[in-house]
């Protein structure tokens, strides 16, 4: 394992002309922020050893390279998913590949199910904690010696990160909300029984990605930043039926919104 990440940074060292400390990974319908980052080179998954490949609508499948305002950064426009049928070795695998490169700090996105009541879809929820509900933990094995064989999680989201990012949401008057994301398997949207479990359990918003990212990236001692786009809801009493492209058109509504924030954090932090 530890070969192939070094062989495929490697790889990617040869193809760099950049050096970035900061990386985004995209969620569903999250895509267009890259039309924001300027000077950029692309490398598409297909092309780079040892990468999965996204098979999902809305996850392009590239690596880009440039400046997000007067920052260097790296984005993965596009993810991969368990449900795809990846094992979470794969899944995360970029993540470790990120920490060879130099990589110090990672802004994670994607798209959620809203199931705090005083949530509306289209809402930007900073996310503050995570549940973990994938039946695989992403560090099952051998340790890779980035990190602890048991990394503390007490403080996974940057707490300085959310800080800033809620002043600058003031500033720019953008209504964000604060939260715990739930992480579960899926591919399937989730019953009303499900939403109310998972709710109870102390959940705000649910999805089927983000948490085996961050696990790895806080073993590797990357910093994070993360925010769920509501893009449903699942209430008690009220849960929206939702299709997978309403889902990428209310997050593509809310990406100018999470695009500021990205961009002036990374340009402040």
């Amino acid at each position: 394992m530890l070969q192939k990440i070094q062989e495929t940074a490697e790889f990617l060292r040869g193809k760099m002309n950049t050096a970035p400390e900061t990386a985004i990974i995209l969620g569903t319908g999250l895509g267009s922020l890259v039309n924001e980052i300027t000077d950029k080179y692309e490398i598409e998954y297909k092309d780079i050893p040892n990468f999965p490949l996204s098979t999902v609508e809305g996850h392009s499948g590239k690596l880009i390279f440039g400046k997000l305002g007067n920052k260097d950064i790296m984005a993965m426009q596009g993810r991969f998913h368990f449900y795809e049928g990846y094992s979470m070795k794969e899944v995360t695998f970029p993540v470790r590949v990120m920490r060879e490169l130099g990589i110090k700090t990672l802004f994670v996105s994607n798209a959620a199910g809203g199931m705090n009541p005083d949530f509306v879809i289209g809402d930007l929820m900073i996310i503050n904690d995570h549940i973990n509900f994938f039946p695989e933990h992403p560090l099952r094995g051998k340790n890779i010696p980035y990190g602890d064989r048991f990394p503390d999680m007490s403080a996974a989201y940057d707490k300085r990160l959310i800080a800033m990012a809620k002043e600058i949401a003031a500033e720019k008057n953008i209504r964000v909300v604060e939260g715990i994301y739930l992480g579960t398997q899926g591919p399937t949207f989730e019953t009303p029984a499900e939403y109310r479990m998972f709710h109870r359990m102390g959940g705000d918003a649910v999805g089927m990605s983000t948490v085996p990212e961050v696990i790895v990236a806080r073993h590797c001692g990357i910093r994070v930043f993360g925010i769920s786009v509501i893009t449903d809801l699942g209430l008690e009493g009220i849960v929206v039926e939702c299709s997978h492209e309403e889902v990428q058109k209310a997050a593509d509504e809310a990406q100018p919104k999470m695009t500021t924030i990205f961009r002036e954090i990374i340009n402040r932090a």
